[in-house]
């Protein structure tokens, strides 16, 4: 668990990031502070980079200009505080689909080395995503919605402050996003960051937007490249 000066120092930094794929450039120019307590909604169209940006975010890929920065130092050089802190939830739903819901929860539980009064949190969390009565069934059982809300359930039983999330609103009713919408917000006040992407509307008082679609290349960078 992070120590109270790991609570006080949360602040993430882009500084004029640019990302390409496939030889293609997809925006420049971004620069944003994230810091404690943000709710950070990325829009734009699909193929605008906004999974590029998360994966880039998470130091699975690395942008094409520019730095990304965690509590003032590159995010190279300070990897292993920040990949402490962070809780990714990407495109796919990442979990095994052989094993029941509570034996995923486990396995994500022991990753963090956390096994206090793990049970009755496991318990909890599922209740919260709606999947109680359902915790011993194998996943690949479960709807592509149930097999999301396993994922989601995280978001009840992880410590990590940074939360990076794909599309997490996706095969989730509307009662299912009210929520999340509700856990997001609890996340920012206890002082946690929240980075996502999805096309609902949120409505969140800690919001701030990036639409990507505001950084689009200029003719003379898709000529001339980076």
């Amino acid at each position: 668990m992070a120590n109270s000066k790991d609570q006080q120092a949360l602040a993430i930094s882009l500084d004029n990031i640019a990302c390409q794929r496939d030889e293609r450039q997809l925006f420049s120019g971004l620069s944003i502070e994230i810091n404690a307590g943000d709710v950070l909604q990325l829009l734009g169209p699909n193929g605008a980079g906004k999974t590029t940006l998360l994966r880039c975010l998470v130091s699975l890929s690395q942008p094409a200009v520019g730095e990304i920065r965690f509590n003032g130092q590159a995010l190279h050089q300070n990897l292993y505080a920040y990949r402490s802190q962070l809780l990714y939830l990407g495109h796919l739903a990442g979990i095994k689909s052989t094993l029941s819901p509570a034996e995923n929860l486990r396995w994500y539980a022991g990753l963090e080395g956390d096994d206090v009064n793990l049970e009755e949190r496991i318990e909890t969390a599922l209740k919260e995503v709606g999947l109680y009565g359902y915790e011993d069934q194998s996943c690949f059982n479960l709807s592509a919605g149930q097999q999301r809300r396993v994922a989601l359930a995280r978001l009840y039983l992880s410590k990590a402050r940074i939360w990076v999330l794909d599309e997490p609103l996706t095969a989730i009713d509307k009662a299912g996003i009210a929520k999340l919408e509700r856990r997001f917000a609890e996340h920012s006040a206890s002082g946690g960051i929240v980075i996502l992407s999805t096309h609902q509307d949120l409505k969140l008082d800690t919001l701030k937007q990036v639409d990507l679609q505001d950084y689009l290349p200029t003719p003379d960078m898709l000529m001339g490249g980076l």
